[in-house]
């Protein structure tokens, strides 16, 4: 249950920031029919989850057979998580009302993909993030711990859909400042903790 309870806590902290698939929601929660909006979210969910099982069990993968590369991993990994949480409590979040939201199934489901598969610094964020962290993890607590990140996934863009469907008039920059703050100090303090793990494999 802890291991299942951490990537619970550490998907909803990657996850969370806002985005382009984030704002893609927020801007189709927003503008477009409930059963739309909650077909985008369900996409996007799918297309989180698959790129953060490939990450988590690609990465993490080699990582248990190359013990120099787990610490090179665990080291970059460290640097650029704490990078991260720095960039969401210091950059500024502008929600986008212009964003082209109003179009088929077939292109949001085309523009999730691409947003996700052929993002580089999705795939490296998140190789390094889950990669890296799925070193300090126990062989056996692997699928608890990714179970927790995918459903991490499904909370959270289901939850965002909802809220922002229920207060669109009040949702603003600045909520959205408040959540990347919030998500940015989670983050840090994970990259503070892979940094441990690697200090204590010197």
């Amino acid at each position: 249950m802890l291991y299942f309870l951490q990537g619970l806590t550490l998907g909803l902290a990657y996850v969370a920031p806002i985005g382009v698939q984030n704002l893609f929601i927020i801007n189709s929660s927003i503008m477009r029919s409930r059963v739309k909006a909650y077909q985008t979210a369900f996409i996007v969910i799918f297309f989180d989850i698959t790129l953060a099982m490939a990450c988590f069990f690609g990465i993490g993968f080699l990582m248990d057979r190359f013990y120099l590369l787990k610490m090179i991993i665990l080291l970059i990994g460290c640097i650029v998580v704490i990078i991260m949480g720095i960039k969401l409590i210091t950059e500024k979040t502008d929600l986008d009302n212009s964003r082209d939201v109003n179009i088929s199934m077939v292109k949001v489901i085309g523009m999730a993909c691409v947003v996700t598969w052929f993002n580089p610094q999705a795939l490296i964020d998140g190789s390094l993030l889950l990669g890296a962290f799925r070193a300090t993890l126990p062989i056996e607590s692997s699928t608890r711990f990714i179970l927790g990140v995918a459903c991490a996934s499904c909370l959270w863009f289901l939850t965002l859909t909802t809220v922002t469907i229920l207060f669109r008039k009040k949702f603003s920059s600045k909520v959205l400042r408040y959540i990347n703050i919030l998500c940015g100090i989670i983050i840090f303090a994970y990259g503070l903790k892979l940094g441990w793990s690697f200090y204590k494999m010197l």
